[in-house]
């Protein structure tokens, strides 16, 4: 800052151009290269997270913009600034031209003399404050109507500590134009003394930061806004998780049923969640000892993910368990589903198994709808069952479904499992069957259920899952 302001004050001598064009030339290309980022980022604005990027893309932009305009009103010099008090009414009548590219617009400045009590401003200044270049500036006393009651204090707590203590003034308030607008205005300025030390004026540049503000304003508000949207996402899913883990049988380790007679079926499960959402999906699997004897063996998955599809598979699977448990058939259950889904408020689409295991006579009777059949493996080799007609549940009204029966003998093992269960094969259920039927030999070499669903896991629980999967095995023991 200059500590005077005087006719003879050498004109001040702008930089290096060479070296000041290099720098615009980098800026330029780096807010091109900024811009083109952003662009590919657009989105339909659903998100919470895109919305905050491309918010910092703005604020990012905006900043490049103002290190354009610096550089280009330090490589051009800055505005001319009257020489006298006398002089100020002439360069006040006309006022210089905003240069494009230059922060001659955003960027205005002023002196207050306090011996004379005149004022001399830029063209700039007045274009900021919307005023009438023709006018007279304003003078100290008269600044503060133009400034918001609420932001006056804080302009006369800068002016006073300018004046008073000799302070450099670093502050921004908030400008009501003639026209409504709101300006934002930052303002840098310091106490030009006089040779006796006392201050004669005060020197000021005032800024134009109005966009730079919205800009911040807005990376604030989406950064609020995703942190929320991060809350109820983790309330909802520590919600699935603890309904899901309240429905479905404890999976690690073997499933333990109530035996009332001789253990028939060595029974083990794992749900796998997938890699690519945080949210919990409709996918389940279930094992239940009926009052006959026989036992539930079911996988499902309903579509979605988060707390109300979690809900509407624990809704489903409490109506699989009591309809089997009044001695439904597989056929007639599927169908009852299907009604069951196609009532309700919302609709869903979802697929399932459904079997019955008949210990006496080691005889499976099963249903399925839209679901991968089940996996038989025998002495070291497996085979897919042949799947009785069925749509998805919730597809139809009044669908029909089809039942079939299969004969297991002891050391059979069954698998069934959901969609996605072999990761990168989603919509390709051959390749996926394939891929599951060459773990056959092994599965021939393994003592217990329990190492069958380890293998899987091991096998098949990679990180490119896309969606949540259930395995359930069950292996004939006698």
């Amino acid at each position: 800052m200059p500590s005077h302001l005087s006719a003879d004050r050498p004109a001040a001598q702008p930089p290096g151009r060479g070296s000041v064009d290099a720098l615009i030339s980098q800026a330029r290309r780096l807010k091109g290269e900024m811009d083109a980022v952003r662009r590919d980022t657009q989105s339909d604005g659903s998100d919470p997270q895109e919305r905050w990027q491309r918010a910092l893309y703005d604020l990012a932009l905006h900043q490049l913009d103002d290190l354009d305009e610096h550089l280009a009103q330090l490589r051009d010099g800055p505005p001319p600034v009257p020489a006298s008090p006398e002089a100020a009414p002439a360069a006040r009548a006309v006022p210089s031209t905003p240069r494009r590219g230059s922060l001659l617009s955003r960027v205005g400045s002023a002196e207050w003399n306090l011996l004379t009590d005149e004022a001399s401003w830029s063209g700039e200044l007045y274009q900021i404050l919307g005023r009438d270049p023709a006018a007279a500036p304003l003078t100290l006393d008269e600044l503060p109507a133009l400034v918001l009651d609420e932001d006056r204090p804080k302009l006369t707590a800068m002016v006073t500590d300018c004046l008073v203590d000799a302070k450099p003034i670093d502050g921004e308030f908030r400008v009501l134009r003639p026209d409504g607008d709101v300006r934002t205005v930052h303002m840098m300025g310091e106490p030009v003394l006089d040779t006796d030390g006392s201050t004669a004026s005060m020197w000021a540049v005032l800024r134009d930061v109005s966009e730079l503000r919205r800009s911040q304003r807005a990376v604030s508000e989406t950064r609020d806004s995703l942190q929320r949207h991060r809350h109820r996402a983790q309330a909802e899913h520590r919600l699935a998780v603890e309904l899901q883990e309240a429905v479905l049988p404890p999976w690690r380790g073997s499933l333990r049923l109530p035996h009332q007679g001789p253990e028939t079926l060595d029974l083990a499960a794992h749900y796998l969640p997938s890699s690519a959402s945080a949210l919990i999906g409709g996918d389940w699997y279930d094992a239940l000892e009926l009052a006959d004897g026989e036992t539930l063996l079911s996988v499902g998955d309903l579509t979605g993910h988060g707390v109300a599809v979690t809900s509407g598979m624990a809704t489903l699977l409490g109506a699989v368990r009591g309809m089997a448990m009044t001695g439904t058939p597989p056929a007639q259950l599927m169908a009852w589903l299907n009604q069951l889904l196609d009532a309700t408020v919302q609709p869903a689409l979802g697929s399932a198994v459904c079997c019955r295991y008949r210990p006496t006579t080691r005889t499976l009777v099963w249903a399925q709808a839209g679901h991968p059949a089940p996996l038989l493996f025998r002495d070291g080799t497996g085979r897919r069952l042949h799947a009785p007609a069925g749509v998805l549940l919730g597809a139809t009204s009044g669908a029909v479904y089809e039942q079939a029966e299969e004969t297991l003998r002891p050391g059979d093992l069954l698998l069934l499992h959901t969609d996605g269960l072999v990761p990168g094969h989603s919509g390709e259920e051959e390749g996926a069957v394939n891929r599951l039927l060459d773990l056959a030999p092994r599965f021939g070499e393994a003592r217990t259920a329990q190492d069958c669903v380890r293998m899987l896991v091991e096998e098949f629980d990679e990180a490119e899952r896309e969606d949540d999967a259930c395995v359930l095995v069950a292996r004939v023991t006698a």
